[in-house]
């Protein structure tokens, strides 16, 4: 359950002023029909975060335990800063396609998320955890946490959200991390 809580809780706080959440944002301005913009960011999600996850649990049949450890915990510890900087939504990130609100959202969202903090992390969690399962139904519930009010609440929210502030949170989540896994804290995992 550990892999779940982690995955579910550094995702939900990564994806706070994320690209994608920028997106949802966009899209949900776009069409004003949230349940398929919702359903789609879900099955996206779902599929970039399996794929992702799959990379993570073979990163950790190529490597011993001693250099995974040193590889997790400096992925974990880049994630803390890579987090603090703010993303922007690239134009073509924002380019609407005409295939409908559900296909569009689906394919802006999933390339999108592609090389994105949030599939790196889900690549890491997976290494560190050994819990495919586990990692992708954690980071989709986060996803689905951060991106659900975007759509639904929109411009009500974003204001009243200090990025700054829940930025700062998971970049010190992520740290926390990386000196864990530094210090050996998942030496009974085989990390």
């Amino acid at each position: 359950m550990e892999a779940f809580f982690v995955s579910t809780g550094i995702v939900a706080l990564a994806e706070i002023g994320d690209k994608t959440q920028l997106l949802a944002f966009v899209l949900a301005a776009r069409f004003r029909r949230p349940l398929p913009i919702v359903a789609a960011i879900f099955v996206a999600t779902i599929a970039n975060h399996a794929f992702a996850a799959a990379i993570g649990t073979w990163i950790t049949s190529l490597m011993g335990p001693d250099l995974l450890r040193w590889v997790l915990g400096a992925s974990f510890l880049a994630m803390a800063a890579w987090t603090l900087i703010p993303d922007k939504l690239d134009e073509e990130d924002a380019q609407l396609a005409k295939y409908g609100v559900f296909l569009t959202t689906l394919i802006a969202f999933f390339m999108a998320e592609m090389g994105d903090k949030t599939q790196v992390a889900t690549v890491a969690l997976a290494a560190r955890y050994h819990s495919l399962t586990a990692v992708v139904c954690g980071t989709t519930l986060g996803m689905m946490l951060a991106n659900v009010p975007a759509v639904y609440f929109g411009d009500r929210i974003a204001n009243r959200v200090s990025l700054k502030l829940v930025h700062g949170i998971a970049a010190l989540i992520f740290a926390a991390l990386g000196v864990a896994t530094l210090l050996g804290a998942g030496a009974s995992l085989g990390v």
